[in-house]
């Protein structure tokens, strides 16, 4: 399906003393709207798609604009990820010493997803003392994606911290903290 003609009209009605700008339809920049152009999607390659990537360019070399390819353990070795239980450990040590208060969230922000991290930044310095780690129980369900689950004790209660890691770009991502 193509787009062979529009119409150019301005949805605006001005308030009284108010400027009126002068955008139409065609010329606004978040109405990208050409007639030679199909609006089809476009096909997905191999590959498992994961995460938006909301920085890349319409020029980006990912298979599909817009999305992070999933590299699994068994790729090339150049692009493989590093090892699984040891990053989960590091991340998890760093989370909890963040709970504590006695280290910045800054240093996570790297290996969380955007909204992982605003998640933590509000957890930061919640407890008085560090949380102790009981067990970590980590999944790999699909090659690339681990989800793991921690047991924490706070003071006197035992609580559930639940992750989810995906590997994009050569390292671990984490994309999901449910703390409950």
């Amino acid at each position: 399906m193509t787009i062979t003609s529009i119409k150019a009209r301005s949805i605006f009605t001005p308030r009284p003393g108010q400027i009126i700008p002068n955008v139409n339809a065609l010329s606004a920049p978040m109405l990208a709207l050409h007639p030679e152009n199909s609006l089809e999607a476009p096909s997905f390659s191999e590959g498992l798609y994961l995460l938006p990537d909301f920085q890349s360019s319409p020029h980006s070399s990912t298979p599909h604009e817009g999305a992070v390819l999933a590299i699994p353990m068994s790729a090339d070795p150049v692009l493989s990820l590093p090892p699984l239980d040891e990053n989960i450990s590091r991340y998890v040590l760093g989370l909890v010493e963040i709970f504590g208060g006695r280290r910045q969230p800054m240093q996570l922000a790297r290996l969380s997803h955007r909204i992982v991290y605003a998640k933590i930044v509000s957890l930061a310095g919640t407890q008085r003392e560090i949380p102790k780690i009981r067990r970590l129980y980590i999944s790999e369900p699909a090659p690339g994606i681990s989800e793991t689950t921690v047991t924490l004790r706070i003071k006197d209660r035992v609580r559930s911290l639940a992750l989810r890691f995906e590997g994009t770009d050569r390292r671990w991502l984490c994309t999901e903290l449910l703390l409950i």
